[in-house]
This record gives C-alpha cells, structure tokens and sequence, in this order.
C-alpha cells in the first residue's frame, strides 16, 4: 500500500485513513517491466478512499467506508476504452497513421486519431487526404526524428521522438516535472466554507457527489475519465464541446457513462457558458495549458468572477517548461519520457499494457477533486487542483516500487468484471466500476447518450 500512502499524502488526506483500504492481489494482470499494476491499483484505490471520506463527511459517518481495490477489477477498467463494445463490435484502439515509424536516425511516435490531426500530419509530410501508410512511411524514413517532432507540432499535429529515459532526464522538461508534486493543490480565495447537504446515511449506495454540478470541458482521455468517476459517484456532470470537434464515437461511449453530452461554441455561447458556470461546483478542463484562459476559464478568473469553485486541470506535458503549450496523449508521453525504450525490444520500442498514465491520472483527477470538496467544506477557499500525464509518468519510472506478493488471487481475463447496458447508442458491453468502497455504487446511473445531443443546460 506504499504507493496509495504516496498519493493519499500528496492529497493532504488524514495518514490514518490508508488503513482502511485492502486490496485484492491479482500478479498476473497489467504486466510490464514498470510498476504498472501498482500505478494502476494506488490511483484506484486513492479515489476510491477520497470518495468514501466525503461520503463519510456528507452521511455524518463515524467512521469512513471501508474501501476494497481488486486488480481484476482495475485492469478492467484501466482497459475500458479496448472492452467497449457497441451492438457486437469492437473499436479500433489507434488509426492506421497512429503508430510507430522508423526515421532515418530513429523513431516517431504520431497520433492522427482525430481528422484535424491527421490533416495536419499529412500536410507536413506533403501528402494528399488519402495517403496510405506506407507513402507516409516512406516520407518519414527520409527525416529525422527530431526535426519530425518540431515540424509536426508547430503544424498543430501530434508526433514525439522516442527518447531513453537517460535522454528524457537531461531534457529541460523532464527537469520541471520533476521539480512539481504529483498532484499540484492551491487555494485561490478565501470564499467561506462549502455547505454540503447531507446524504441520507442509509443510502445504499452511498453517493458522494449527489447534488454537484461538474462542467466537463476535457477530451480523450484521462479527464473524461475523471469526469466518469464523478458521474458514477453522483455528480451532475455536464461535457461540452466544441461542435465543430466531435469526439470519437466509441471512445465517447466508453467514458460518457453517467454524463449529459452537449455543444456550445464558447466564444459566441459566453452568456450561455457564464450561466452554467453561475451554479457550477467544479470546473474540469482537458485542453493545452492557457487554451480556454481566452474565454475566461483561468483559474483565478475563474475564481473571481464564481468564488467557491473546485478548478481542476489536466493536461500531457504540464503548464509550465518549454512543452506547456504541446498537445499530447498517453502513447506520446510515453516515448518522450523513454517508457518506450523500457517496455520495448532491442529492435522496436513498446508500450505499456494500458493507457495507464491516462487512466491513472484520470482517477487521480477525480481524487484530487473530491479532496478539495472535503477541505472547502471545512476551510472554504476556491480551489485549484492540476495534474499531468508526464508527472505521473515520473511517478511510475521513479517514484513506485513493484511488490513481490507472496500469493495472489487467480485471474482468467477481464470477463468478471464486464457487464451489458442498453443505451440510446445500441447495446454496450463495458467495464464495471473500479472504484469500491462499502455501499459504493456499482453501476451508472445512466449510460452515454449520442455525442452533443443534451442541451447545454443544467438539469
């Protein structure tokens, strides 16, 4: 449990309260060279015990819920976004141009899931609309890995040299991750102390975050993630989006459980977004640091204008060092920090066996949020919670250290731990909750409705 005490701690939670999670040891799931399987079990079972302490908090609770984290369970969930299935059929995880390309001096790693992003990538390599891989492979084979990364990001798209993880700590990135805490936490204001009302303490289940209001403004994955985690627990969680940005379809199923999903266009939609913010608990954004700060959603003018809000961000690279601005995902993170190279061949760089720093800092996220709402409820003050894909990367190739169990409980793959839901999207087989506390919710309260087809409105 040492790394369930390492984030509880950066949390600010009570020490104490760490004794009143167990775990359910499974050796064989999330196998990597990393400490994945600990990552993925301590962000897990972290937010289960911040949502157990505000329940506890909300229910007049002597005592907190006693919180059980399952590995099979985890590992599930931590794949959601492969199990997802919509009427039989299974998604594609990455696009054809999504993948690994040689260069001439090394590798690149590109992401061109979205449209825009594979335009953008094409556009840099001269290619036409419907290039196929291998034209795109052939161009990448002619340049070199870093001058790839630069020309691709300054075009707006997505690509990332692969670097050890001796060439990672020598980059100034890396050198300001490694100066922040894993969580990032300050209190904005002093707005007075946060009225919770109370949960009826014979609810079953115990829902920590009925009542709240959550504005959803993230894409793939770890914040939606994050937002899915507070859905389950009771929130009211509103996602909006660009119209002109749909999300993908399957990967909008996986994480809209228990989420209204509407458009707005923020610059002509300011009244209308000023009006949601009015009554809003948290605010939850997704985007590149300083994206949405045009539109009046920095943090302290966030603050200023609606005191008593939990803030919280989450972005690939950090808001700070010379990547703050970058666009990233998981499988990017990954080459840059040099987790590639570890979980790679002589011959070829590799990938952990989930999207693992997005899920766990996804759980992370939500963790972090439930712990303000805690604190505000004794101490006030708005708040502002950050977290990072690439801090949580250092976390997991320096901060953990892998458990040798002595005996665990068996695992014959994630089935235990699917289930089926109707929706308005056709029939869905997903994970189950991880999150498990006692009388915890095991299931959503509603399953994903068609991307923007809510209106933006509070219920």
């Amino acid at each position: 449990m040492t790394a369930i005490k390492d984030a509880w701690e950066v949390l600010g939670g009570r020490p104490g309260l760490v004794s009143r999670v167990s775990a359910v040891v499974r050796p064989d799931v999330l196998d990597a060279r990393l400490p994945v399987r600990e990552l993925a079990r301590a962000c897990v079972g972290t937010c289960a015990l911040a949502a157990a302490e505000l329940g506890a908090r909300r229910a007049g609770l002597a005592e907190v819920p006693a919180v059980t984290v399952d590995d099979g369970a985890v590992a599930a969930a931590f794949h959601s976004e492969r199990l997802i299935q919509v009427d039989g059929r299974t998604p594609v995880a990455f696009a054809p141009l999504s993948r690994f390309w040689r260069t001439a001096d090394g590798w690149v790693r590109t992401h061109a899931n979205y449209p825009h992003h594979r335009a953008r990538l094409l556009a840099v390599l001269g290619l036409p609309a419907d290039a196929s891989a291998e034209q795109a492979a052939a161009r990448l084979a002619e340049r070199s890995a870093l001058e790839t990364e630069e020309a691709v990001q300054d075009a707006g798209g997505l690509a990332v040299a692969l670097r050890t993880p001796r060439e990672w700590r020598a980059h100034p990135q890396a050198a300001e991750v490694a100066a922040r805490p894993l969580v990032e936490r300050a209190v904005l204001d002093t707005a007075p102390a946060r009225v919770l009302p109370p949960v009826d303490r014979a609810a079953a289940p115990l829902l920590p975050a009925a009542g709240l209001r959550v504005l959803d403004l993230t894409r793939v994955l770890a914040g939606p993630v994050a937002t899915r985690t507070l859905a389950l627990l009771g929130a009211d969680v509103l996602r909006l989006d660009a119209p002109w940005l749909p999300e993908l379809p399957d990967l909008h199923a996986d994480t809209g459980f228990g989420k209204r999903s509407a458009t707005l266009d923020l610059a002509a939609g300011r009244d209308t977004l000023e009006e949601l913010l009015s009554t809003a608990d948290v605010v939850v954004t997704g985007y590149r640091p300083g994206a949405l700060d045009r539109f009046g959603l920095a943090p302290r003018a966030l603050a200023e204008r609606h005191p008593g809000l939990v803030v919280a961000q989450v972005s690939a690279w950090g808001g700070y060092g010379p990547w703050a601005g970058r666009r990233g995902f998981d499988s990017l993170v990954q080459v840059a920090t040099g987790i590639a190279v570890t979980e790679g061949a002589a011959d070829r760089p590799g990938a952990l066996p989930a999207q693992a720093l997005d899920h766990g800092t996804g759980y992370l996220l939500a963790a972090a949020v439930l712990r303000a709402l805690t604190e505000q409820s004794c101490d006030g003050g708005s708040r502002l919670v950050r977290l990072a894909l690439t801090r949580t990367a250092h976390w997991l190739t320096t901060g953990i250290h892998p458990a040798v169990p002595d005996q665990g409980a068996s695992y014959a793959g994630p089935d235990p731990w699917l289930t089926e839901t109707d929706s308005p999207l056709g029939r869905l087989r997903h994970a189950r909750p991880a999150v498990s506390f006692t009388d915890a919710p095991t299931g959503w309260a509603r399953p994903a409705t068609p991307w923007g087809a809510d209106p933006a409105a509070w219920r």
